[in-house]
Protein backbone atom coordinates (compact mmCIF):
# COMPACT_ATOMS: atom_id res chain seq x y z
CA UNK A 1 0.00 0.00 0.00
CA UNK A 2 2.84 2.36 0.73
CA UNK A 3 4.45 1.66 -2.42
CA UNK A 4 1.27 2.65 -4.42
CA UNK A 5 1.04 5.75 -2.35
CA UNK A 6 4.55 6.78 -3.08
CA UNK A 7 4.00 5.87 -6.77
CA UNK A 8 0.88 8.12 -6.23
CA UNK A 9 2.23 11.01 -4.38
CA UNK A 10 5.25 11.20 -6.96
CA UNK A 11 3.12 11.16 -10.24
CA UNK A 12 0.85 14.22 -8.45
CA UNK A 13 4.44 16.00 -8.10
CA UNK A 14 5.33 15.87 -11.63
CA UNK A 15 2.07 16.69 -13.26
CA UNK A 16 1.63 19.76 -10.37
CA UNK A 17 4.42 21.63 -12.58
CA UNK A 18 1.98 20.86 -15.96
CA UNK A 19 0.10 23.99 -17.01
CA UNK A 20 -3.37 23.73 -19.06
CA UNK A 21 -2.13 25.51 -22.55
CA UNK A 22 -5.31 27.95 -22.49
CA UNK A 23 -4.78 29.29 -25.68
CA UNK A 24 -4.51 25.85 -27.45
CA UNK A 25 -7.53 24.84 -25.54
CA UNK A 26 -9.70 27.46 -27.11
CA UNK A 27 -8.18 27.04 -30.45
CA UNK A 28 -9.04 23.66 -30.00
CA UNK A 29 -12.71 24.58 -29.10
CA UNK A 30 -13.04 27.19 -31.89
CA UNK A 31 -12.11 24.75 -34.79
CA UNK A 32 -14.54 22.24 -33.55
CA UNK A 33 -17.38 25.09 -32.81
CA UNK A 34 -16.24 25.96 -37.02
CA UNK A 35 -16.43 22.35 -38.08
CA UNK A 36 -20.15 22.19 -36.28
CA UNK A 37 -21.48 25.81 -37.86
CA UNK A 38 -20.38 24.83 -41.22
CA UNK A 39 -22.33 21.08 -40.57
CA UNK A 40 -24.83 23.04 -39.77
CA UNK A 41 -25.22 25.60 -42.75
CA UNK A 42 -24.60 22.49 -45.59
CA UNK A 43 -27.31 20.74 -43.88
CA UNK A 44 -29.59 24.12 -43.91
CA UNK A 45 -27.53 26.89 -46.23
CA UNK A 46 -30.60 29.37 -45.91
CA UNK A 47 -30.78 29.37 -41.90
CA UNK A 48 -26.79 30.19 -41.35
CA UNK A 49 -25.26 32.90 -42.23
CA UNK A 50 -21.53 31.87 -41.89
CA UNK A 51 -20.10 35.33 -42.40
CA UNK A 52 -21.92 36.64 -39.47
CA UNK A 53 -20.73 33.14 -37.39
CA UNK A 54 -17.48 34.03 -38.31
CA UNK A 55 -17.50 37.85 -37.01
CA UNK A 56 -19.13 37.04 -34.20
CA UNK A 57 -16.47 34.21 -33.00
CA UNK A 58 -14.05 35.63 -30.35
CA UNK A 59 -11.39 37.77 -32.19
CA UNK A 60 -8.42 35.54 -30.66
CA UNK A 61 -9.82 32.43 -32.18
CA UNK A 62 -11.50 33.91 -35.05
CA UNK A 63 -8.92 32.47 -37.58
CA UNK A 64 -9.25 29.19 -35.69
CA UNK A 65 -12.97 28.83 -36.44
CA UNK A 66 -12.89 30.33 -39.95
CA UNK A 67 -10.19 27.41 -40.99
CA UNK A 68 -12.15 25.19 -39.82
CA UNK A 69 -15.14 26.32 -41.94
CA UNK A 70 -13.45 26.41 -44.27
CA UNK A 71 -11.80 22.82 -44.04
CA UNK A 72 -15.09 21.61 -43.92
CA UNK A 73 -16.49 23.20 -46.40
CA UNK A 74 -13.84 22.76 -49.44
CA UNK A 75 -13.94 18.67 -48.65
CA UNK A 76 -16.89 18.97 -50.04
CA UNK A 77 -15.18 19.94 -53.37
CA UNK A 78 -14.61 16.03 -54.86
CA UNK A 79 -15.52 14.07 -57.52
CA UNK A 80 -18.98 12.73 -57.55
CA UNK A 81 -19.97 9.43 -58.24
CA UNK A 82 -23.12 9.90 -59.52
CA UNK A 83 -25.01 13.21 -60.55
CA UNK A 84 -24.03 16.08 -58.64
CA UNK A 85 -26.57 18.54 -57.10
CA UNK A 86 -26.08 21.77 -58.26
CA UNK A 87 -27.81 22.87 -54.98
CA UNK A 88 -24.98 21.96 -52.90
CA UNK A 89 -22.40 23.71 -55.39
CA UNK A 90 -24.27 26.82 -54.81
CA UNK A 91 -24.23 25.94 -50.98
CA UNK A 92 -21.22 25.42 -50.55
CA UNK A 93 -19.85 28.36 -52.60
CA UNK A 94 -22.31 31.03 -50.73
CA UNK A 95 -20.57 29.34 -47.75
CA UNK A 96 -16.58 29.94 -49.33
CA UNK A 97 -17.98 33.67 -50.20
CA UNK A 98 -18.79 34.15 -46.31
CA UNK A 99 -15.00 32.83 -45.15
CA UNK A 100 -13.48 35.58 -48.41
CA UNK A 101 -15.26 38.05 -46.30
CA UNK A 102 -12.31 37.69 -44.57
CA UNK A 103 -9.34 36.91 -46.35
CA UNK A 104 -6.61 40.30 -46.95
CA UNK A 105 -8.59 41.38 -50.08
CA UNK A 106 -11.83 40.74 -49.41
CA UNK A 107 -13.94 42.04 -52.61
CA UNK A 108 -11.26 40.23 -54.82
CA UNK A 109 -11.25 37.44 -52.34
CA UNK A 110 -15.16 36.69 -53.19
CA UNK A 111 -15.28 37.41 -56.85
CA UNK A 112 -12.10 34.91 -57.43
CA UNK A 113 -14.05 31.72 -55.13
CA UNK A 114 -17.05 32.53 -57.01
CA UNK A 115 -15.19 32.54 -60.49
CA UNK A 116 -13.61 29.04 -59.78
CA UNK A 117 -16.13 27.44 -58.00
CA UNK A 118 -18.11 28.67 -61.39
CA UNK A 119 -15.50 26.55 -62.83
CA UNK A 120 -16.31 23.73 -60.58
CA UNK A 121 -19.72 23.15 -61.54
CA UNK A 122 -18.84 23.14 -64.96
CA UNK A 123 -16.03 20.55 -64.42
CA UNK A 124 -18.44 17.80 -62.91
CA UNK A 125 -20.25 17.94 -65.91
CA UNK A 126 -17.73 17.47 -67.94
CA UNK A 127 -15.89 14.46 -65.56
CA UNK A 128 -19.16 12.82 -65.79
CA UNK A 129 -19.66 13.46 -69.59
CA UNK A 130 -16.02 11.72 -69.77
CA UNK A 131 -16.17 9.38 -67.37
CA UNK A 132 -19.30 7.53 -69.60
CA UNK A 133 -17.03 8.35 -73.01
CA UNK A 134 -14.40 6.43 -71.13
CA UNK A 135 -16.42 3.59 -70.14
CA UNK A 136 -17.79 2.94 -73.23
CA UNK A 137 -14.69 3.22 -75.30
CA UNK A 138 -13.47 0.51 -72.97
CA UNK A 139 -16.40 -1.80 -73.50
CA UNK A 140 -16.17 -1.06 -77.40
CA UNK A 141 -12.46 -2.21 -77.59
CA UNK A 142 -13.46 -5.34 -74.78
CA UNK A 143 -16.55 -6.34 -76.89
CA UNK A 144 -14.71 -8.76 -79.58
CA UNK A 145 -12.43 -10.41 -77.02
CA UNK A 146 -15.77 -10.97 -74.25
CA UNK A 147 -17.71 -12.24 -77.85
CA UNK A 148 -14.76 -14.81 -77.80
CA UNK A 149 -15.31 -15.68 -74.66
CA UNK A 150 -18.81 -16.35 -74.48
CA UNK A 151 -18.77 -18.23 -77.62
CA UNK A 152 -16.02 -20.36 -76.20
CA UNK A 153 -18.71 -20.95 -73.03
CA UNK A 154 -21.65 -21.10 -74.80
CA UNK A 155 -20.01 -24.01 -76.84
CA UNK A 156 -19.21 -25.95 -73.76
CA UNK A 157 -22.38 -25.58 -72.29
CA UNK A 158 -24.48 -25.60 -75.20
CA UNK A 159 -26.80 -22.97 -74.88
CA UNK A 160 -25.92 -18.99 -75.74
CA UNK A 161 -24.43 -17.31 -72.85
CA UNK A 162 -24.09 -13.94 -72.07
CA UNK A 163 -21.41 -12.80 -70.01
CA UNK A 164 -20.98 -9.60 -67.55
CA UNK A 165 -17.94 -7.39 -67.97
CA UNK A 166 -16.91 -6.56 -64.62
CA UNK A 167 -17.04 -10.46 -63.65
CA UNK A 168 -14.32 -11.11 -65.87
CA UNK A 169 -10.88 -10.24 -63.82
CA UNK A 170 -9.08 -9.33 -66.61
CA UNK A 171 -11.70 -6.97 -68.24
CA UNK A 172 -12.33 -5.47 -64.42
CA UNK A 173 -8.23 -4.95 -64.20
CA UNK A 174 -7.97 -2.92 -67.56
CA UNK A 175 -11.41 -1.27 -67.10
CA UNK A 176 -9.85 -0.14 -63.31
CA UNK A 177 -6.85 0.90 -64.73
CA UNK A 178 -8.11 3.04 -67.47
CA UNK A 179 -11.21 5.12 -64.82
CA UNK A 180 -8.35 5.25 -62.22
CA UNK A 181 -6.19 7.01 -64.71
CA UNK A 182 -9.02 9.34 -65.37
CA UNK A 183 -10.34 9.82 -62.02
CA UNK A 184 -6.72 10.94 -60.81
CA UNK A 185 -6.18 13.05 -63.28
CA UNK A 186 -9.88 15.11 -62.47
CA UNK A 187 -8.88 14.73 -58.71
CA UNK A 188 -5.87 16.11 -59.47
CA UNK A 189 -7.45 19.57 -61.08
CA UNK A 190 -9.64 19.59 -58.12
CA UNK A 191 -6.87 19.68 -55.63
CA UNK A 192 -5.43 22.36 -57.25
CA UNK A 193 -8.74 24.26 -57.24
CA UNK A 194 -8.82 23.79 -53.68
CA UNK A 195 -5.76 25.24 -53.19
CA UNK A 196 -6.14 28.73 -55.34
CA UNK A 197 -9.38 28.57 -53.08
CA UNK A 198 -7.19 28.66 -49.98
CA UNK A 199 -4.87 31.02 -51.31
CA UNK A 200 -7.65 33.47 -51.86
CA UNK A 201 -8.94 33.06 -48.78
CA UNK A 202 -5.89 34.03 -47.11
CA UNK A 203 -4.88 31.01 -45.90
Amino acid sequence: MALIKSALELALERTKSLEIDESALRANEAKTEGRRTAGKFLDSPDEIDIAAAIKNAPAETREHFRKAVFEVLAGQIQLPSGPFSEERIAAVTKGLAGVAKFAPNPESAEQNVAAIMNQVGAFYSKYLSELKRVEQIIRDQWAPKLKEKERQVSSRLGQDVRLDPMADPEFAKFYKQDIEALRQNYSDALERAKEQIMVFCGF
